[in-house]
């Protein structure tokens, strides 16, 4: 009756569609409301949500060294947080957030008038951080225009439940514990430790206003790839700050003339320190989670946060990496210069075709089905490849097969320094490019490698069976009618038929035959007694080759066995995880050391080897420690080459840095 009064009539059809709109729209919001566009989150489930969290890996010195997880994220608590990133967050984003209670009625109406009635695209969402919190933990699923304003409405009500249930500081602390900072990075504890190498509670306020600033567009802000977008934003949150009194003028002025110096460090699994190490322990970390599973402990090793405290010193792997990377630069340079134009890599195509054979690409399209040389005429197609060597990454035109032929030149190493009194990983280098070459040489490198590293087992077992240190062998080759004829021969030009070598000679110069009548001397069974005395726990075969080191060994099996010559003679177990503990440091387990109980050898056989490895690194095989590399620290250790001296092995103890170190170099 009311609306018959209403005159003209285009009135009251205008206030007839204006009522049926808002009946619409609150019907609309009702909707929203009881979840026929999605389920909202209760109350309980808003005040009980839990963070994927990122299981740090620390060195024994408590140096953060890598991670793993889904999302990179490493929530903290609010003390953990510097005023200065509060209120950067507050001035830049949402300069009400202590008025409001989740929805700023003010700013939707600014943005309202701006975005529809002025077509002013830059006017912004108008969402508080409590919106965008409500974001983080449910991401909008539907990128689609049409659901935009449901997603809102949904992202209203989730903040008006959240301001509800938490304070205003704990809106922030979650806040900056869930939001993107890119790259796969969550939170300001991550972003902080990525790109300053800090904690937050470290950052200084310009440092804060960078991360902060990069929240608008986490791309197009970053530091790394845009540096000045960054600080022209960086600059724009400053001024925000002075701006709402956060700072002052003259001190917004001199921020703003400080530049943008970053420590960045990405937690890539491929690079940064001791990634060959990083892997191990992921891999240890995968049967521990399993077993914990076994016991109804529920662990993720990517999301529970964990904390794992490993053996490494970080010095000491560093200045190791350091050193390897300058020795294989040097070593790779005369390896190919000693082959020439002539290099089997570009020349021997027999061997080019067996190496391609056993590459994965090739296996990948044998599975798919294709014929050999279909395979060959796909993997010899001509592509742009980036190719890395010690100069760097270079990109040429080439085919996947150039590719293979190109890395197969390239040399490897694997080393390990151990505490030979726990057995505790010090250094641990798999590989010389973890990127480019996953294997490591350490881990999973049981091979016919360890050569003469093996004798000092052997002239070990001669002494224990009663062979005296001042005992002269003939260096003379036999023929052993046993093995069909095999016999033994020594490296080098020298006519050695009609020496004689004491003990101590013939380990420091690495003479084979004499090794072999060492072994033969003291019987094949008590060297292999020895070895699983000594902590080497692989099949050795049972034959006088044995005493040339032809049984294959993993590298930290050996490391573990000539500790023994520095620890009293008992042998340990290497091993690379202290502890681990949960997000608040509650140790979840301990690693004890493995130690043999008792002894493989007497105190005077293992002063008298320590004596004998002393030689073979003052006038020895070892001697270019002393003349060419300048160490003149106590010394004592063993060199080893496999057939062809394709592979080296040096093997040792350092009194120096009171660590065993075992190194292997060759093609892999």
């Amino acid at each position: 009756m009311i609306l018959k009064r209403i005159k003209p009539s285009f009135l009251r059809y205008i206030l007839l569609a204006a009522i049926a709109f808002a009946v619409f729209f609150f019907v609309f919001i009702l909707s929203i409301y009881w979840g026929a566009w999605g389920k909202l989150p209760s109350k309980e489930e808003l005040s009980d949500f839990q963070y994927q969290r990122a299981s740090e890996v620390y060195t024994a010195d408590s140096v953060l060294i890598g991670k793993f997880y889904l999302f990179d994220r490493q929530p903290i608590a609010f003390e953990a947080i510097p005023k200065n990133v509060l209120n950067a967050l507050v001035a830049i984003e949402d300069e009400r957030f202590y008025e409001h209670t989740g929805i700023d009625y003010q700013s939707l109406g600014r943005v309202a008038v701006k975005t529809v009635l002025m077509q002013d695209q830059s006017a912004g969402g108008g969402s508080t951080l409590t919106q965008q919190l409500a974001k983080n933990l449910y991401p909008r699923r539907d990128r689609k225009k049409a659901n935009i304003v449901v997603d809102k409405i949904k992202e209203m009500f989730i903040a008006s439940r959240l301001e509800d249930i938490y304070s205003k500081d704990e809106i922030l602390t979650n806040y900056l514990n869930t939001v993107s900072f890119g790259d796969n990075t969550f939170g300001i504890e991550s972003a902080s430790l990525k790109f300053f190498n800090k904690q937050a509670k470290d950052l200084t306020v310009e440092q804060g206003a960078v991360l902060i600033g990069m929240l608008k567009a986490t791309y197009g802000y970053n530091p790394r790839i845009f540096p000045e977008k960054s600080l022209t934003r960086r600059n724009l949150v400053l001024l925000a700050m002075a701006n709402n009194n956060f700072i002052s003028a003259e001190q917004k002025d001199s921020l703003t003339d400080i530049p943008t110096k970053l420590d960045y460090r990405d937690f890539d699994n491929n690079s940064g320190l001791a990634p060959y190490f990083r892997e191990e322990v992921r891999k240890q970390l995968l049967k521990w989670n399993d077993k914990q599973k076994k016991e109804g402990n529920e662990y993720n090793i990517y999301t529970s946060g964990l904390k794992v405290y490993t053996t490494l010193d970080y010095n000491m792997q560093f200045w190791a990496e350091e050193a390897m990377q300058d020795h294989m630069k040097s070593l790779q340079s005369s390896f190919e210069k000693s082959y020439g134009k002539n290099a089997p890599w570009l020349k021997n195509k027999k061997l080019i075709e067996k190496v391609v054979k056993n590459s994965d690409v090739y296996k990948k399209l044998k599975k798919q089905g294709l014929e050999h040389q279909q395979i060959i005429d796909s993997l010899s197609l001509k592509k742009e490849l980036v190719l890395t060597d010690w100069d760097g990454e270079k990109t040429l035109k080439g085919s996947s097969i150039d590719s293979i032929a190109h890395y197969m030149k390239i040399l490897n190493t694997g080393s390990l320094a151990i505490d030979p009194k726990t057995g505790a990983v010090k250094t641990w280098i798999g590989g010389v490019d973890f990127e480019h070459f996953k294997y490591d040489h350490v881990a999973q490198s049981k091979r016919q490698a360890v050569g003469s590293t093996f004798k000092p087992i052997v002239y070990t077992a001669a002494l224990e069976t009663g062979t005296l240190p001042c005992t002269y062998f003939s260096a003379e080759e036999v023929e052993y009618e046993n093995l069909k004829g095999w016999t033994p021969s020594n490296s080098g030009k020298k006519d050695e038929a009609y020496l004689n070598y004491s003990m101590e000679e013939a380990l420091s110069h690495s003479v084979n035959t004499v090794a072999v009548k060492v072994l033969e001397k003291a019987g094949i069974q008590n060297v292999i007694t020895m070895a699983k005395n000594m902590g080497i726990f692989s099949k050795l075969p049972e034959q006088p080759s044995l005493a040339l080191g032809t049984g294959e060994i993993y590298l930290n099996e050996l490391a573990g066995a000539y500790a023994s010559y520095v620890n009293n003679g008992k042998a340990v177990l290497p091993y690379l995880i202290e502890k681990i503990t949960d997000r608040k440091d509650s140790v979840l387990t301990k690693f004890e050391p493995k130690r043999a109980k008792m002894t493989a050898f007497s105190e005077e056989t293992r002063q008298i080897m320590v004596e004998m490895m002393k030689g073979t690194i003052n006038k020895g095989t070892a001697s270019r420690i002393r003349t060419t590399y300048k160490l003149n620290n106590a010394i004592a250790g063993k060199t080893g080459t496999t057939q062809n001296n394709k592979d080296l092995m040096v093997c040792g103890n350092y009194a120096k840095t009171d660590s065993c170190n075992l190194g292997w170099t060759g093609q892999s």
